[in-house]
């Protein structure tokens, strides 16, 4: 899952980063708003924001512009000040949790993975690198773009998906899309991946020769 820390503490950041990284998060790390800002669009999992930073944009500041271009962005918002005033407004502002420093980093660690586990359990909601899938409304997101794809590609994406790391026989796509009565070649399957890798690049299908698939 992809995570978004900002703190300008430059040796702080790197502890976090390295204790997230270790836990098989992506991590990008930011050490001012500016910089932050302009990927507040980006699709992320999480955003660990510190409060306080150089510069004229602070957490606050990301905190709006984040609920307000992705509103379903999970964020924790970090401050040296621990003050009542300072919690109400982040939690005012959307964010999912409050740390006050100096933390343990361990502890942003398990209120990271207590966030994350609760977003993945989110209903009808898949993440997969920076697309976002409604499986009820079948709608899937890159950014701001709505990708359009047809029902049999939505169904190979769903396979993949559910079968996450782990091989996929040819056959079972065959029987699973078009059904075991199909009738013709199973070139068909080829095809449909084909076209589903044109519209959705940041699919690392990886193809096992004399096998089948596997998603990574």
């Amino acid at each position: 899952m992809k995570i978004y820390l900002v703190e300008d503490e430059k040796n702080l950041s790197e502890i976090i980063r390295k204790y997230l990284t270790r836990e098989s998060y992506d991590v990008t790390v930011f050490y001012d708003g500016e910089t932050a800002m302009e990927h507040v669009n980006d699709q992320v999992d999480l955003w660990i924001l510190d409060v306080m930073l150089t510069g004229e944009i602070d957490g606050f500041d990301l905190m709006e512009a984040i609920a307000k271009n992705n509103p379903d962005t999970s964020v924790i918002f970090t401050s040296a000040r621990d003050q009542a005033l300072d919690k109400i407004r982040g939690l005012e502002l959307g964010s999912d949790d409050y740390l006050a420093k100096p933390y343990s980093p361990r502890e942003l660690m398990l209120r990271v993975k207590a966030i994350l586990k609760r977003k993945t359990k989110r209903p009808g909601l898949i993440t997969y690198s920076d697309y976002t899938i409604q499986l009820d409304s079948r709608e899937i997101k890159y950014g701001d773009k709505i990708l359009d794809l047809t029902n049999k590609e939505f169904e190979m994406l769903l396979v993949f998906l559910k079968n996450k790391q782990e091989p996929i026989e040819r056959h079972f796509l065959l029987e699973t899309i078009w059904g075991k009565n199909y009738v013709g070649s199973d070139r068909v399957v080829d095809d449909l991946l084909r076209r589903l890798r044109a519209k959705m690049p940041l699919l690392r299908i990886e193809t096992i020769y004399g096998y089948g698939y596997r998603l990574l």
